[in-house]
């Protein structure tokens, strides 16, 4: 079975057991909403990464600004392959996202614990490196051609929509969302689009979506 496949099924197993819990006050309730300041960290990419060519690591820092919505901002690293159609390329590089989202549905007992939605504006700054790029040769032949590593940037726009629950009752959270995320501007070396993003992922679409599952504490 596929080793991805064992780690999503066994993270979403617990997200949900989770979400069973019932968890007790950890807000102000009397009229007054304090900020309350969550750091998480992506243990699903991370250990994916045990198995595949892309190693993500990943984390985020949120906060309440209001009743219902919460800024957040996103950093991390990813290196990347990319072998298909005759490309052979690497990347590598961190990257960085600013933005927040709306409480859709909270839980009485504790307003940390619910379903949310958001958006945010991201951007990566990287080194790339081509070892093999298909071209026409001579008398139609295919060939490739080699290009040095260069630096790079990217930037997209992303959604976010998922869901957070406390961990049974102590101040650690089970953060699960899914990204829609478009590309909105790369620069290129010698004319010739990235393959791989970090942070975005394969690029050779403008469209793609990111998958997360974090395990976040509540200072």
């Amino acid at each position: 079975m596929n080793p991805r496949l064992i780690f999503s099924f066994f993270f979403s197993l617990l997200f949900f057991a989770a979400f069973a819990q019932k968890a007790p006050d950890t807000l102000q309730t009397k009229g007054k909403y304090e900020p309350n300041l969550m750091v998480g960290i992506d243990v699903l990419n991370a250990g994916i990464g045990v198995f595949s060519d892309r190693q993500l690591f990943q984390g985020f820092v949120s906060s309440r600004v209001s009743k219902n919505i919460h800024a957040v901002a996103e950093a991390g690293y990813e290196k990347n392959i990319y072998r298909k159609n005759g490309y052979d390329a690497t990347a590598n590089g961190p990257f960085l996202k600013l933005g927040a989202f709306y409480m859709l549905a909270k839980d009485k007992e504790n307003e940390l614990n619910g379903f949310y939605a958001g958006a945010k504006a991201a951007g990566s700054f990287y080194n790339q490196e081509y070892k093999a790029v298909p071209v026409r040769g001579y008398a139609g032949s295919d060939t490739t051609v080699a290009f040095p590593a260069s630096s790079q940037s990217s930037y997209w726009l992303e959604a976010a929509v998922g869901g957070r629950v406390q961990l049974f009752e102590s101040p650690f959270y089970i953060d699960v969302n899914i990204q829609p995320r478009y590309l909105l501007f790369s620069t290129t070396q010698d004319d010739i689009k990235p393959m791989i993003v970090p942070g975005f992922g394969k690029s050779s679409a403008k469209f793609n979506v990111g998958f997360a599952w974090n395990i976040a504490y509540l200072f």
